[in-house]
């Protein structure tokens, strides 16, 4: 389970939890995680839902539309494969500084982000020869509002499940991508800034979950962007290019075998999400209320 939840953490990495106004107005139409992918040339539909990477148990459910799409699916394809043992490794080594964090900051820098690491419940010197990736990970232990014993992992859940269906499992990107992205979207000052703002990730985090329990898909994507906590170019990285290399794959793999794509409730919408992009390439991709 420990393994599980820092694979959960490091996804956790791609998601912000933060918020704009979360009563973004949205048509009912378009107020679905789960959307069909059909038509361009596929013999079969595909489909691609929307996560939360963690959330507490009382807060956790998997729509059993969701569950029976994958059911009918020949692939489950995630941002990452986490049965990829390559990947794996990749994955724990991100969690590895090349050079300590307090290198990198001014002694007063330094005395303040010791400050701001006590309300995490740790101090620098515990920490200091963690990755900033590693680092940004606090964010998430902090805006959790249960114990982890508490915690369930959305992909982990679906993976166990496509796994005991014997589905094959892929990924749209590997982890060194990821971790690319996230370094060209938040440099080590950047994460400090972040984690000032715990009080405000813990208050709005409430809001994110709400959002995805009612499968509000434009609202998960107004909270990710707001610019309190993501500017342009930081969109850019973390969501506009990722979205773009993902749908360039995407046509190969479900014109193979039906897929089930499972990624971050943020990448679907905008104007650069996933299903505005794939309705471009001319598929058909519409919400999914029940199966």
């Amino acid at each position: 389970m420990k393994n599980l939840i820092k694979l959960g953490f490091a996804a956790l990495l791609s998601l912000n939890f933060i918020t704009s106004n979360a009563q973004d107005k949205s048509s009912n139409k378009e107020n679905s995680l789960l959307w069909e992918i059909s038509g361009n040339g596929l013999s079969k539909p595909s489909y691609i839902t929307g996560t939360f990477h963690i959330l507490c148990s009382k807060d956790f459910e998997i729509k059993p539309k969701v569950l029976k799409a994958l059911e009918s699916s020949e692939n489950l394809v995630m941002e990452i494969n986490y049965t990829d043992p390559a990947e794996m490794m990749s994955l724990q080594k991100m969690f590895k500084a090349d050079k300590k964090i307090s290198d990198q900051l001014s002694p007063e820098e330094a005395k303040e982000l010791n400050t701001v690491l006590a309300n995490y419940g740790t101090d620098l010197k515990s920490i200091d020869s963690s990755s900033p990736q590693a680092l940004y990970a606090l964010l998430s232990t902090k805006a959790i509002p249960c114990p982890q014993t508490e915690v369930k992992l959305y992909e982990m859940e679906l993976l166990q499940k496509a796994m005991k269906d014997k589905k094959s499992i892929k990924g749209l990107e590997k982890v060194e991508d990821q971790m690319k992205s996230i370094n060209e979207a938040y440099d080590l000052k950047s994460i400090i800034a972040q984690l000032k703002m715990d009080k405000e990730y813990k208050i709005l985090f409430r809001q994110m979950i709400e959002a995805f329990k009612n499968e509000n898909v434009q609202s998960l994507y107004s909270l990710f962007k707001d610019e309190r906590f993501m500017n342009t170019q930081q969109e850019k990285a973390m969501l506009t290019n990722r979205n773009q290399n993902w749908v360039k794959v995407m046509p190969d793999m479900m014109k193979k075998e039906s897929s089930f794509f499972a990624v971050g409730g943020s990448h679907l919408m905008g104007e650069n999400g996933i299903i505005p992009l794939l309705q471009a390439k001319g598929y058909t991709v519409k919400p999914v209320s029940s199966l």
